[in-house]
This record gives C-alpha cells, sequence and structure tokens, in this order.
C-alpha cells in the first residue's frame, strides 16, 4: 500500500507552510501529494495550493481529494486541471465527487440539483476539452493541452453502490471516504468488496484503484487537537453532529496510526491518504518516526 500525504489546506497557513509542506513532502516517502477543497471554510483554494505544489515538487504525484465538480463549470476547471498537469510534468490524478454541503454550492452559485448525472456529464466534457475539441461550434479549443494522453485519470469520491456503479462508467477507481474518522476493520472490508464487486459487474476488467483518507494527529496535545479539528470540520451539519462526529476520532497515537495503516493495507488499500491537522511540518517527521519510514 502507498502511504500519501495531504497538504494542511483546511488548517491555517502561510507562504512558508506552504513552502516547507511542499519540499518535504517531496523528499519522501510519501507516494503523493493531495490538495482538499472546501469554500465556506477558512481554507486555502484547491487550485492555488495544487498549482503551487505542481511548481514546487518534482518527484510525488498530485491528487485532488476531492473537487466537488458539480458546484463548479466543467469547462473552466477541465483548463484549470490541465494547467496544472503541464506544470507537474503529468504527475495529476484528479479525485472528483458531489460533495454533501449545499452551502459550498450556493457560495458560488453552483446548482444543488441532479449532482450525479450531472458530474456524469461534466467528465465527458472535461475529457472532450482535454482532447482538443472546442467548447462549442465556431470556438477554439481550451487550452494548454495536459501532458496526459487524454487527461488525468479520474478517482470517484463516492460510496453507496449507485454511486460506485456510475463511477465505474468513467474512473480509474474509488476514494472511499467512510475511513476518515478511523478505521472498523468489518466496515472497511465491506466497503472495499462493495467495490470491487460493483467494478466486476458494470464489466470492467481492470481493478479499481482504491483509496482512503485518515484525520490524525501526533505530538503533544494530540487527542485535542484531533478533536478540535474535527468539530470545526463538521459543525456545518450542527453542533450536536459536529460533537458527535468528533469524538468518534482516535487515531492520535503512534500506535493507533500504525494500527490503522496495517489494517488497511492488509484489506487491500492501494493508497492511504493521511490528513495531517497542523500547519507544523515536523508532524512529517513524527509520522515517519511512528511508521518506521
Amino acid at each position: 500500500m502507498d502511504i500519501a500525504m495531504t497538504m494542511p489546506t483546511m488548517v491555517a497557513h502561510n507562504r512558508s507552510d506552504t513552502l516547507s509542506w511542499c519540499r518535504a513532502i517531496d523528499e519522501g516517502p510519501w507516494s503523493s501529494l493531495a490538495v482538499p477543497e472546501r469554500i465556506t471554510y477558512p481554507s486555502h483554494s484547491w487550485v492555488v495550493e495544487l498549482s503551487a505544489a505542481a511548481a514546487l515538487t518534482e518527484r510525488v504525484r498530485l491528487w485532488t481529494t476531492i473537487i466537488v465538480l458539480p458546484a463548479h463549470d466543467a469547462v473552466d476547471v477541465a483548463k484549470q486541471l490541465s494547467s496544472v498537469d503541464l506544470l507537474s510534468n503529468g504527475r495529476l490524478t484528479v479525485g472528483i465527487g458531489v460533495g454533501g454541503r449545499e452551502h459550498d454550492y450556493r457560495a458560488i452559485s453552483g446548482s444543488y440539483e441532479r449532482r450525479w448525472s450531472r458530474m456524469d456529464e461534466q467528465v465527458e466534457t472535461m475529457r472532450r476539452i482535454w482532447n482538443g475539441e472546442p467548447p462549442f461550434e465556431g470556438a477554439d479549443p481550451v487550452g494548454p493541452p495536459p501532458v496526459q494522453a487524454g487527461g488525468p485519470p479520474f478517482i470517484a469520491g463516492a460510496m453507496g453502490p449507485k454511486a460506485i456503479a456510475r463511477a465505474a462508467k468513467w474512473a480509474n477507481g474509488v476514494d472511499d471516504g467512510s475511513t476518515v474518522f478511523g478505521i472498523d476493520p468489518a466496515a472497511t472490508d465491506a466497503a472495499f468488496s462493495r467495490i470491487r464487486d460493483i467494478w466486476a459487474a458494470e464489466g470492467r476488467s481492470d481493478a479499481p484503484h482504491i483509496s482512503a483518507s485518515l484525520w490524525y494527529a501526533l505530538g503533544d496535545g494530540a487527542q485535542e487537537r484531533l478533536y478540535d479539528y474535527g468539530y470545526s470540520y463538521m459543525k456545518i451539519f450542527g453542533e450536536e453532529v459536529g460533537t458527535m462526529m468528533a469524538s468518534m476520532l482516535a487515531t492520535s497515537t503512534p500506535e493507533s496510526l500504525r494500527n490503522a495503516v496495517e489494517t488497511l493495507e492488509s484489506l487491500g488499500c492501494d493508497e492511504l491518504f493521511l490528513v495531517p491537522t497542523t500547519a507544523d511540518v515536523t508532524e512529517l517527521d513524527r509520522t515517519r518516526d511512528a511508521l518506521g519510514i
């Protein structure tokens, strides 16, 4: 299993932090560098942070985890991502999903209706743009062309059977979002098996790339920091929900982190995205020490 690192996009950080994290992640041993998206939140813009990462790294693969695609215009996102693919010399993988926060849609005048079906259509539009087709008759193509032929691969942020079946028609794999609060071995095994079974049922001969994300914290005050991060992120659904979800978070010791990694690897996860809850780049040192990597 590959172990990837997410940028501290969701916590306050500055130019120096961005430089430090990009360079440290690129030094390894991380397989990928990921950038998530939220709109109505004090997070950095995904496209700005991803562009910075493309310019500041040389080795590591870049991911979006995930862009809430139906909230955006597909042609605009296609242009942004092909630019990042060019800047990174073809190191980009695009994680997309529909999200679950209507506020993020409303804030940028995005439609919350028909989210899944519109995302299917948007994927087709983006691939046409990346293949050099103009957005409408008489228009010039939208550049720049991506480095990767046909454009970067798509990964779907999907959990339910219907969503996974839709994704099997256009994605290279699935990012299972159920693991962010912690790993329930039985539930995670069932989720991964469902992805593989649906993939096969949809006639795919290739195995899906299965990835997972995990919120964690290490060092002094780790459990309190992890709780605060979870509550801040989830309180959009109400204080009661925020408190309940934050209380579930427990990956705050080296032992709990190792157990989570070992469990996911045993269940056949292809890539784990660790999500830090601090902008302190020394968290990477603590993480490497905890995992012995």
